[in-house]
């Protein structure tokens, strides 16, 4: 994700990363030169003219103004609710860490501590490998001893793995208080809060939004832009390439910009910062623990996974 500083009008104007020009400027240099030959032969392919006049694209392009907007609304409800639930996972996981430090015995009474917070840990980092469909055993390395590590490695579903092993642990420092059961009531809530995260994360993940709603979005913009120069060459003459790339500069941007947040996990610019996001649950419980703290990540203003 890219979190830019706020820019001038002016600068917001040439703004280049973290807008998605780049990915369509091959689009625009198709739609440029189709309206270069629309003015050129005056509206004629193989000598014979294209019966198009400027009254239908007004109201096609209101039709398609709409889809987009319904797609676009779409896309940006699966972000703020993935965004949604990983504020959730950092509320849930520092009450847990709150909790533990406060009600459970120390380290000497049988309840590790710190084992549980780097359990806690890792779970958040194995669930953003889970979502990016990455490699997380860089990251459970720091975090669990080997012998762990070498058990979670071939699960398919290692944060619901390491959640598991959370609450065993809770439940036998409960147990062991004899007068546990209300607190381990307290302590399981956060962790159904965590996993039901985890459930709602992979809804998110394994449910797009529908394929078809893309292939006819897409197909309807494309000849929509293919066929305007055609439409408004007789009437606008030399500024037709002008004015129609500028109209598929939008249409081709929203589409964009939907396909990129519709996928909140990803790691396009427009993705959420999960790097970031769970390197900032890390320093949290570090410190709620008073120990020191890793170097903060920091969504910026140029391109590159976070």
């Amino acid at each position: 994700m890219i979190i830019r500083p706020p820019e001038n009008w002016l600068r917001m104007l040439f703004v280049w990363d973290g807008s998605v020009l780049k990915t369509i400027v091959p689009q625009l240099l198709l739609i440029l030169a189709i309206s270069v030959l629309a003015v050129v032969t005056h509206g004629r392919i193989l000598g014979a003219r294209m019966a198009l006049d400027a009254v239908p694209f007004p109201l096609v392009g209101v039709s398609l103004a709409i889809f987009l907007a319904f797609r676009n609304n779409a896309s940006y409800a699966r972000y703020v609710e993935a965004r949604q639930i990983w504020g959730r996972i950092l509320i849930a996981a520092r009450a847990l860490t709150s909790q533990v430090i406060n009600y459970l015995p120390e380290d000497g009474d049988g309840f590790e501590r710190k084992l549980f917070v780097q359990r806690l840990i890792a779970f958040v980092y194995a669930l953003k490998h889970q979502l990016r469909q990455t490699d997380p055993s860089a990251d459970l390395a720091r975090y669990l001893p080997p012998a762990e590590q070498k058990e979670l490695s071939g699960m398919q579903f290692i944060p619901v793995a390491l959640l598991d092993r959370i609450r065993l642990m809770l439940a036998r420092a409960g147990r062991k208080r004899g007068d546990g059961e209300p607190l381990l009531w307290i302590l399981d809530a956060q962790v159904s809060e965590l996993a039901a995260a985890v459930g709602g994360c992979e809804r998110i993940s394994s449910t797009p939004i529908p394929f078809a709603y893309g292939v006819l979005l897409h197909r309807t913009v494309y000849l929509y832009c293919f066929m305007l120069p055609f439409g408004l060459v007789g009437d606008l003459g030399m500024a037709t390439p002008l004015v129609c790339v500028f109209v598929a500069y939008t249409l081709f941007a929203l589409e964009a910009i939907a396909q990129e947040i519709a996928e909140p996990f990803g790691t396009d610019p427009n993705c959420l910062a999960l790097n970031a996001m769970t390197r900032n649950i890390e320093r949290s419980l570090r410190e709620q623990c008073g120990e020191a703290l890793p170097e903060q990540i920091r969504p910026c203003d140029r391109y590159h996974v976070s």
